[in-house]
C-alpha cells in the first residue's frame, strides 16, 4: 500500500511539471530521474525496515534453540563427550553468527580447542594447522624479524605479516588471516610478487597451510586466525625493506623491514 502511494505522489508531480513557464525537454528529464530516485529510495527503506522486523523476530523466535544448544554443549563438554560438545558449539554458533545472541569470540575459541581435544585437528581445516608454519629453528637465516613494520596502503581484509625470516635460499613472509564472518575465504595469486627497495621482482615459489587461486582455503566460524607462509626466492643481502604485492587485490604491503 506504501509503495502505491508514492508512486501515484510521483505521477501527480510529474503531471504539474509542464505548467511552469520555460520548461524544457532536459528540465522534464532531470525532474523525472529526481522524483523516481525518490520514490524507489522511499520503497528500499520500507524494505529494509521490513527486513529488520523480520530479523527481529527470527531472533526471538530461535533464541531458546540457541541456549539449547550452549547447555547441551557445556554438559557434552563436562562429561569431556569433546565430538557432541563440538557439534553443539558449532550448531549455536551458526545461530549466533546469524542473530547475536553472544560474544562469538568466546565461542569460536572454544570450537578450536575442540577440534584438538577430539583428535580432529590433522584432518580438520587448515586455521587448525596453524602451528605447522613455525620453523622450530631459523638460525640458518640471515634476518628473523618478528612483527615488522610495513605500510598497508590498502585495507588488507584482516591479514598481517607476523614474521619475515630472510636466507641465502629463500624469503619467508609468514602471514595471519583472522575470519570476520562464517566461512571466510582466503587464497593467494600465482602472480604474486616481493621487490626489494632497489627494484626487480621476485615472484612466489611456494606456499604453506593456503590454497593457490582459483582453490580457497576456508575458515568456519568469525575471529578463527588461519596461519600460512608464502616463499619467495632470496632478497638481495643488503636489502633493508621490501614490498609484498598481489596484483589486483588489497594485499599490497609497502616498505617491509626485515632487518
Amino acid at each position: 500500500m506504501n509503495q502505491k502511494r508514492l508512486l501515484l505522489a510521483a505521477l501527480c508531480l510529474l503531471m504539474m511539471v509542464p505548467t511552469y513557464a520555460q520548461w524544457n525537454k532536459w528540465d522534464t528529464h532531470r525532474t523525472i530521474s529526481s522524483v523516481l530516485d525518490i520514490a524507489n529510495k522511499s520503497i528500499e527503506s520500507a524494505e529494509r525496515k521490513k527486513e529488520m522486523e523480520i530479523q527481529a523476530q527470527q531472533k526471538v523466535e530461535f533464541e531458546q534453540s540457541f541456549q539449547d544448544a550452549m547447555s547441551d554443549a557445556k554438559l557434552y563438554e563436562s562429561n569431556e563427550d569433546w565430538d557432541e560438545a563440538l557439534n553443539k558449539y558449532e550448531e549455536a554458533a551458526k545461530l549466533n553468527c546469524k542473530y547475536g545472541y553472544t560474544d562469538q569470540h568466546s565461542i569460536s575459541r572454544k570450537i578450536s580447542a575442540l577440534y584438538v581435544k577430539a583428535g580432529r585437528e590433522d584432518d580438520g581445516p587448515s586455521w587448525l594447522n596453524n602451528a605447522k608454519t613455525i620453523l622450530p629453528d631459523y638460525s640458518g637465516y640471515r634476518y628473523v624479524k618478528e612483527n615488522p613494520i610495513y605500510t598497508n596502503k590498502k585495507n588488507a581484509s584482516g591479514t598481517k605479516i607476523v614474521r619475515v625470516a630472510c636466507s641465502d635460499r629463500e624469503t619467508r613472509i609468514e602471514m595471519e588471516f583472522e575470519a570476520s564472518r562464517p566461512n571466510s575465504g582466503v587464497h593467494v595469486k600465482g602472480d604474486t610478487y616481493i621487490k626489494g627497495n632497489k627494484g626487480g621482482k621476485l615472484m612466489l615459489d611456494g606456499i604453506e597451510n593456503i590454497t593457490m587461486t582459483p582453490a580457497m582455503t576456508y575458515i568456519p566460524w568469525p575471529f578463527l586466525k588461519l596461519r600460512f607462509v608464502l616463499i619467495f626466492p632470496a632478497l638481495p643481502s643488503d636489502v633493508r625493506t621490501f614490498d609484498l604485492i598481489e596484483p589486483s587485490t588489497t594485499w599490497q604491503f609497502k616498505d617491509i623491514r626485515c632487518r
